[in-house]
């Protein structure tokens, strides 16, 4: 009985732990930011993950032009629409989280390190400088895909 009870305690544990673990694809489709000023539909390349802003709540300054990227720090992309700008790029899957990417904010035109990870079905985002201890984390939500 003893042996019985120790096999299912070791069945039981194993399958919470796999359970567990995050699917690596788990983070592809479209992300309302914690913002909800845009969303972001991140998709796969080869065996990294970017994402790319697909909608926008104010997709359009004041006198009806698309908000450009003039934050850029690249003076050659300050024209560029906001609208379609990869901003994450470079993203692995390791273990439970997605790290080694980079993320990309239109507001001040500054580049940072990200990792992404899976919470409850929504994205903890976080960007930081040098190490994670020094950085913002944003929750985003899953939406329907946008065709």
């Amino acid at each position: 009985m003893k042996k019985l009870t120790t096999l299912l305690v070791v069945i039981f544990l194993s399958a919470n732990i796999i359970a567990q673990t995050t699917n690596k694809d788990a983070l592809l489709g479209t992300w309302l930011t914690g913002s909800s000023k845009g969303k972001v539909q991140i998709y796969k390349e080869g065996d990294k993950y970017s994402g790319k802003i697909v909608w926008l709540k104010e997709p359009n300054r004041e006198d009806g032009t698309p908000k450009l990227d003039r934050h850029n720090p690249d003076k050659a992309k300050q024209t560029n629409p906001i609208l379609g700008l990869n901003m994450l790029k470079g993203f692995v899957f390791d273990e439970d989280k997605w790290v080694d990417g980079t993320i990309y904010d239109p507001e001040n035109g500054k580049t940072y390190s990200c990792k992404i990870t899976w919470r409850d079905g929504k994205l903890d985002v976080r960007g930081y400088m040098g190490i994670s201890l020094i950085g913002r984390t944003d929750t985003w939500f899953k939406v329907l895909d946008i065709k």
